[in-house]
């Protein structure tokens, strides 16, 4: 049987456009309550070699994005519109024949969590060589030889050994380095990684994310790292998109989401992030409410019930995204740090709205 043609894609230096661009993509699923809009209308680019940080509550639509960009989800019940244009190829207007030919070649995921990724009743090194195998087409002694320098290179003891080992055999840290390498094993041009961290302690936390910052910049990729956590995202990425309710509510340059905070949302986030500095015993402020339900969202802003600077129109219409700065964008009707924010604030504390209550505890009210 003949193996289909590869898809040709242009050499990454030869190309002025951004590798990766999601113009208007929207993900809905149909459920027996209804259309669950998971994702609504995001679009954003990234350039060869950056790293963008998608971050959110669970439930905002992070991993559905990121699988949606890739062509992961099943099509039986699923609404996909918008389009993914990567190295200027439309990946939503590929078939799965075509798309196998871009997965782990051009463009690979590596998953959140690596013990339901791995397949269990199957060795390591053959989990690693198989990709080798058939996405890059070597045999299997080359193949074998490639794994095991690629579990040196993401600091696994003992990778010949390690390669007859099963998943169950190895910790959480090691696991998760398993599934980078295989990630990385035919060398994709853009990596998504969705949570890599979650459920690792923070000193292997921050090893797994040095390892991703270092194979990205020997390799030359794109990266979009997926988390809830605002603090992973501070120092690794260039760009950072925050996602609520489905939607982009805030995108600029890493430094300048820190430095001029527009939306409350983000804002809230970046407050939630403990402080060493703070005394010991210091309560954590965490955002009041929970997120609302993508299958009956809310008609004007979806943050505005959690939100201590709304007004009547928060709640009436929907903000669209506007540009602050080159670069930064935000919606919201009463930005933070202007005076109509401080006003909503305090008709809130007085009304007793339970966000704008817990903002005035806290002591760091406006």
């Amino acid at each position: 049987m003949r193996r289909a043609d590869p898809l040709r894609f242009a050499p990454v230096e030869d190309m002025a456009d951004p590798l990766l661009s999601v113009e208007d993509l929207r993900t809905h699923f149909r459920t027996p309550a209804g259309v669950l809009r998971a994702v609504d209308g995001v679009s954003f680019s990234l350039d060869r070699g950056k790293t963008l940080g998608i971050v959110g509550e669970s439930g905002s639509g992070k991993t559905v994005l990121s699988r949606s960009v890739m062509g992961l989800l099943s099509q039986s019940s699923v609404d996909r519109s918008g389009r993914v244009l990567f190295a200027g190829h439309d990946l939503t207007a590929m078939g799965p024949r075509e798309l196998r030919q871009v997965w782990g070649t051009q463009v690979s995921m590596i998953f959140q969590d690596p013990m339901t990724a791995l397949n269990p009743v199957v060795r390591i090194g053959r989990q690693i060589t198989e990709s080798l195998r058939i996405r890059a087409g070597l045999d299997r002694a080359a193949a074998r030889q490639t794994a095991v320098a690629l579990l040196a290179s993401v600091g696994i003891p003992s990778p010949e050994r390690r390669l007859r080992s099963y998943p169950h055999e190895l910790s959480g840290g090691m696991r998760q380095r398993v599934m980078i390498a295989i990630a990385l094993s035919c060398g994709p041009k853009l990596v998504l990684a969705d949570e890599p961290t979650t459920g690792l302690d923070v000193t292997i936390q921050a090893q797994i994310l040095d390892l991703l910052s270092s194979e990205q910049r020997e390799r030359s990729m794109a990266m979009v790292l997926v988390t809830h956590d605002l603090g992973v995202v501070a120092g690794r990425t260039d760009h950072i998109a925050v996602m609520y309710a489905g939607r982009i509510v805030e995108s600029a340059p890493t430094a300048v989401v820190f430095r001029d905070t527009k939306m409350p949302y983000t804002e809230a986030l970046i407050r939630s992030i403990p402080k060493l500095a703070a005394p010991s015993h210091t309560r954590l402020l965490a955002i009041e409410g929970r997120p609302p339900s993508l299958l009956d969202p809310p008609e004007g802003c979806a943050f505005a019930p959690r939100c201590p600077y709304a007004d009547d129109r928060c709640h009436r219409e929907a903000p669209p995204l506007r540009e602050a700065s080159p670069g930064h964008l935000y919606a919201c009707w009463n930005p933070v740090g202007t005076p109509a924010a401080a006003r909503a604030f305090e008709a809130n504390r007085q009304a007793g709205l339970p966000a704008a209550v817990a903002y005035a505890r806290s002591g760091v009210a406006p």
